[in-house]
């Protein structure tokens, strides 16, 4: 009799379900998990409501999962049983220059390659499949619940941070506009890894609140002053670093404003917006990129981070018929932190 376990799975355009499937088996040179963790991520909605679908359906959501090893594909050595890894959710062909120096995050046949829970079958289900041992970091003593939104959220932002870490010296600003799932952290790096001062900016004051709490100089309030008060707590400068984990016109459009000359705005959130370019609107020297996930050296040293207790995600556990309750508050901004599925029991 084929084992069955329950997976919350991408249906067709707008239509995700909780559903049961078999149990996967691993091939050669795969490993399985038994899911501990799998953050539910923004951008799970865009993937939903794409319209034709980003990748084949049916296929299970979840992209930053961690887990205990349950079974062993053929050939798999140097791993043990029970032990906490996580998945490093970009995964590459593994044989070009970026995947070489560990960029899976920009292999050069992206996107015809599969990712994790981005077209192979992803972490919101009781056991998942690794391709491939690279794509595992072991854990440590850290717990593997809370440390799944590490997989991505932290990925990404350590990811935007590092690339920003030398411009931010002694008397630099930078900005955190959206205060969630990412920028909560994306606060705790940058006290951690910079001496620059934090300024973080949202809608809620419950999330002003939380930046704080994670060691913001600053919070503001997103509204019509805030741009000036950027510039007045900057000393006029502007933000060397502004990473927008919004990505609508609005954020975008404050993001622009308060971009010192030479500066750096690092455009993660998935919100749909657009960024007019002009050459006198923007200040001299400066650059705008979208960093996508991350290095598997960027993820090692940011659970490295964890384990030295230097950031901490602010995780909501939920079970699989708590899903789409948690997209909708994330949808309408009222989550805070990181909600992570919790499929079952430790082993």
């Amino acid at each position: 009799m084929t084992e069955m376990m329950r997976a919350y799975q991408l249906l067709g355009p707008g239509r995700a379900a909780l559903v049961e499937i078999p149990v996967p088996e691993p091939g050669p040179g795969q490993i399985r998990l038994r899911t501990a963790g799998a953050g539910l991520c923004h951008s799970d909605m865009v993937v939903i409501h794409a319209d034709p679908p980003f990748f084949p359906i049916p296929s299970t959501l979840g992209h930053e999962a961690t887990g205990w090893v349950e079974k062993l594909g053929e050939g798999v050595t140097g791993i043990a049983v029970g032990d906490a890894y996580g998945v490093y959710f970009p995964w590459g062909c593994g044989a070009c220059p970026p995947c070489g120096r560990g960029a899976e995050n920009i292999c050069n046949k992206a996107p015809t390659v599969a990712g994790f829970g981005c077209g192979a079958e992803g972490g919101m289900a009781e056991y998942l499949i690794v391709d491939d041992l690279r794509h595992l970091v072991p854990l440590g003593e850290l717990d593997p619940i809370d440390a799944a939104p590490l997989m991505c959220a932290g990925i990404t932002t350590y990811h935007a941070i590092d690339r920003a870490r030398r411009q931010l010296s002694p008397g630099t600003t930078a900005v955190v506009i959206g205060v969630g799932g990412l920028g909560h952290l994306a606060i705790q790096l940058l006290k951690s890894l910079t001496p620059t001062r934090i300024i973080g900016i949202d809608q809620n004051e419950e999330k002003l609140a939380q930046a704080r709490r994670h060691g913001a100089h600053e919070a503001l309030i997103a509204d019509a002053d805030t741009a000036g008060r950027v510039r007045s707590l900057s000393g006029g400068l502007g933000a060397t670093l502004v990473i927008d984990l919004v990505g609508n016109d609005g954020s975008l459009a404050l993001a622009q404003s308060v971009l010192a000359m030479g500066g750096q705005l690092q455009i993660v959130g998935v919100g749909g917006g657009t960024l007019p370019l002009r050459f006198h609107e923007m200040p001299r020297d400066a650059s705008v990129s979208v960093p996508y996930a991350g290095t598997t050296r960027d993820l090692r040293n940011i659970i490295w981070l964890a384990q030295e207790g230097a950031v901490n995600a602010d995780v909501i556990r939920v079970g699989f018929e708590e899903i789409e309750e948690c997209y909708r508050a994330m949808e309408e901004g009222r989550l805070r932190g990181r909600a992570v599925l919790v499929p079952g029991k430790a082993p």
